[in-house]
């Protein structure tokens, strides 16, 4: 894009370029193809009313999914049609407050956790994690269907899949605790991520491979942005089947298990 079309008239306190409709029309092109804030519609040097309360509502979504408690009981509602046990824990985070100044706790077991966990442990393939971390909105709307649609794929295929397993207040390694205490060789936790300015309601996954107290974020595989204006439901489902396949036959996850479930999504 040539100077004249990039940057603004400087006679023009519209902030528009000479081009005008043209421009706007070219802006108005590239905004249909990403939720990214591009091409902004400026007043003199600041931005234009609109977008400026567009941000500012964006910022308040992304403030509010922060703080927003998870609804543990609908939750595992949902979650129970899924036929599988559901066991309810917290980390050592009493609270949303401590959650967010203090990582670290997030990332233990509260004093009552291992007593419920306990019941359940025995020799799995899996256990499958849902906390709320950094948004709990998300795991409210998007973990139920992602392990609808992963869950059959696995059972097909002769997995032990251990109870699933609800963390509030909980951080990704809380996980590697829980496939210890379970007896599962591998963990999948999916969490809320960092709200971000066009998504308030982004779920990771995180995959481990036989975690231990030394395991650290490099040896984890992440599929991140999973919502339906993101990654979507079936095919985070069927990235999350086959990295497990990948990793339970080479025995590895992270850095050293490569994720080439894109060029055969590509292929379908």
């Amino acid at each position: 894009m040539s100077d004249k079309t990039a940057n603004a008239s400087p006679s023009d306190p519209s902030g528009r370029s000479p081009v005008g409709a043209e421009h706007e029309e070219l802006w108005d092109r590239l905004r249909r193809l990403t939720a990214a804030r591009i091409g902004l519609k400026r007043s003199g040097a600041s931005l234009a009313t609109g977008p400026l309360l567009d941000f500012q509502l964006a910022h308040a979504r992304a403030r509010d999914a922060v703080h927003e408690p998870l609804d543990i009981g609908r939750l595992t509602s949902e979650l129970a049609a899924l036929a599988l046990p559901v066991v309810e824990i917290a980390s050592d985070a009493e609270d949303r407050q401590r959650y967010l100044m203090r990582p670290d706790l997030g990332r233990r077991l509260s004093p009552q956790a291992p007593a419920a966990l306990a019941p359940h442990a025995g020799a799995y393939d899996i256990v499958f994690v849902v906390a709320d971390g950094l948004s709990a909105r998300a795991v409210q709307m998007h973990a139920q269907p992602v392990l609808e649609g992963v869950l059959p794929a696995l059972r097909a295929d002769g997995w032990r899949i251990a109870p699933l397993v609800i963390v509030r207040h909980g951080r990704v390694a809380v996980g590697d605790v829980i496939a210890r205490a379970l007896g599962a060789e591998c963990v999948t936790i999916l969490i809320g991520e960092r709200p971000g300015l066009t998504a308030p309601d982004s779920m990771g996954a995180y995959l481990t491979w036989q975690p231990d107290a030394q395991t650290t974020d490099a040896q984890r595989n992440c599929i991140s942005n999973i919502r339906p204006e993101g990654i979507g439901y079936a095919e985070a489902a069927f990235k999350l089947a086959h990295l497990l396949r990948a990793m339970r036959m080479q025995r590895r996850s992270g850095v050293q298990l490569k994720d080439d479930s894109d060029r055969l999504l590509i292929g379908q």
